[in-house]
């Protein structure tokens, strides 16, 4: 602990970020470098507590309380050496991820938690500024090849661990670039795309092979995987949306939010839009769903001139305050405001959407909504719509955000014989295998929709069961360990 009383002495603070007025004229990152000295002065609040249920809170067991005091000591490289110990991309969590960790931090029992998620991003930057950050390729090499399908986190998590073990890994990806979800879904405006392609030149030259515009399972067989590689990793995400079966769901002008959104990051790219742009230019925007991705699509649609932005959620709007049912060291269930809605959004809260209305040229132009009530009994909610609230919103362009349901079974999971559960995700074992052999999975393909952090949680653990399987045991890291692990390693 490096001062004692700096969470006493000191209050939770945050880079700052640009004027939402300025911001919204570019995709640039919203916030301002603020200079190494706030995290030096933050890193100060964390109280080093006996029992940090910061470690619980994150899902890759990230050592806080230790880098927290190496920031405050500006030790910079231990710091580095604690953080990429546990995380393989702390310059993505420390720009994307909704920080659990911070929820789970004592001080935020009854204070402002610690800036963690600032520090990680922090840590990263330093480490590369000053070249702690570099391209460490394994010493000796197994022999074994693996391939893993997929560059999102979880793919680039488990081939850079597949990777270290000194197996030969080759990268498979359909789009033009390597990312996932991070590069195509994910605004420039959170996640600018350079951060990626360092990351991704890092793992070139440790030795990962990357294949772009590799559609495994339509543009190369599952057989010729199987033939040219040891094991398999599907870390190919949950990409088949959530669909809204309401009257008029089928007229033009209303899109899933990843078209929308993945069109976007290819024009910040400069990569010509193939298909049928959609643009919220001038429209009135409705956005039907109150999660993160919801909250990207007004975000973009703020940034491209709309004329109005309304987000509707089903649910009740969130309380400023935790209930008692939602205690501390829980996620807390409150009102959430994004930097998208800081920067213009009509928010509902408590609406069913119930039909969209048409023109004569079969376009969108209303949306046929009422209010709801919410009753409450030991069986769950219930919804019910009031009566006599019935009304219609206009409507030039509906992004649907309500989520996605599983992975895309068709192609490569039909050709590998792959088993998926009751919810359509890859089942798999506790080793992460599959039920066929030498095929393991990882990340949103198996969990079903999560966040980045889990799937780099679940891409090192994979890895760690490739490994183990390739070679009897595995000396790569893991946050899982059993007592037989344990004894094992």
């Amino acid at each position: 602990m490096g001062k004692e009383r700096g969470f006493m002495e000191l209050g939770r603070a945050l880079p700052p970020a640009r004027d939402p007025k300025e911001r919204i004229n570019d995709f640039k990152e919203i916030y301002l470098e603020p200079g190494y000295e706030l995290a030096n002065e933050q890193a100060t609040r964390c109280m080093d507590c006996g029992v940090p249920f910061c470690h619980s809170g994150c899902p890759l067991g990230n050592k806080i309380p230790d880098f927290n005091d190496a920031v405050y000591k500006e030790n910079w490289a231990h710091a580095v050496e604690i953080l990429s110990s546990t995380n393989n991309f702390p310059e993505f969590t420390g720009r994307i991820c909704p920080a659990p960790c911070e929820s789970s931090c004592v001080l935020s029992i009854n204070k402002n938690p610690v800036t963690i998620e600032f520090i990680e991003k922090s840590i990263a930057e330093k480490g590369f500024e000053l070249g702690l950050i570099q391209a460490q390729p394994p010493v000796t090499r197994t022999g074994r090849k693996v391939a893993v399908v997929g560059s999102g986190p979880a793919g680039l998590a488990a081939a850079a661990q597949l990777n270290t073990a000194g197996h030969w890994v080759t990268v498979f990806e359909k789009q033009d670039v390597i990312g996932g979800l991070l590069a195509y879904g994910i605004p420039d405006f959170k996640l600018e795309k350079w951060v990626i392609e360092r990351r991704v030149r890092l793992l070139e030259e440790e030795g990962v092979v990357f294949k772009t515009n590799v559609h495994v399972g339509v543009t190369m067989s599952a057989d010729e995987l199987k033939a040219d590689f040891d094991a398999i990793v599907l870390c190919c995400g949950a990409e088949v949306p959530k669909e809204l079966p309401i009257e008029g769901h089928d007229l033009k002008g209303i899109h899933y939010a990843m078209d929308y959104l993945v069109q976007q990051n290819r024009r910040v790219r400069g990569v010509e839009v193939q298909e049928e742009p959609i643009l919220a230019t001038g429209k009135h925007v409705i956005v039907v769903g109150s999660g993160d991705t919801g909250s990207d699509c007004v975000g973009t649609a703020n940034r491209q001139k709309a004329a109005s932005v309304t987000q509707i959620a089903r649910m009740y709007e969130p309380p400023r305050q935790r209930h008692d049912h939602n205690p501390w060291p829980q996620v807390p269930m409150v009102m959430q405001t994004s930097s998208s809605h800081e920067e213009g959004c009509n928010r509902t809260w408590a609406m069913l959407t119930k039909a969209f209305v048409g023109d004569a040229q079969g376009h969108v132009k209303g949306l046929i909504v009422a209010d709801l009530q919410c009753e409450e009994s030991v069986a769950g909610k219930r919804y019910f719509e009031i009566e006599g609230t019935e009304r219609e919103l206009p409507c030039d362009m509906a992004l649907v955000a309500i989520g996605f349901a599983y992975t895309q079974p068709k192609g490569l999971l039909e050709q590998l014989g792959i088993t998926l559960d009751e919810y359509g995700s890859i089942l798999a074992d506790t080793r992460f295998q599959t039920n066929v052999e030498k095929v393991f999975t990882a990340g949103d393909a198996r969990r079903g929709q999560s966040l980045v952090v889990w799937a780099i949680s679940e891409g090192r653990e994979a890895a760690r069961a490739v490994d183990e399987f390739l070679m009897g045991t595995s000396a790569l890291p893991s946050k899982n360990l059993s007592v037989l692990d344990l004894m094992a390693w």
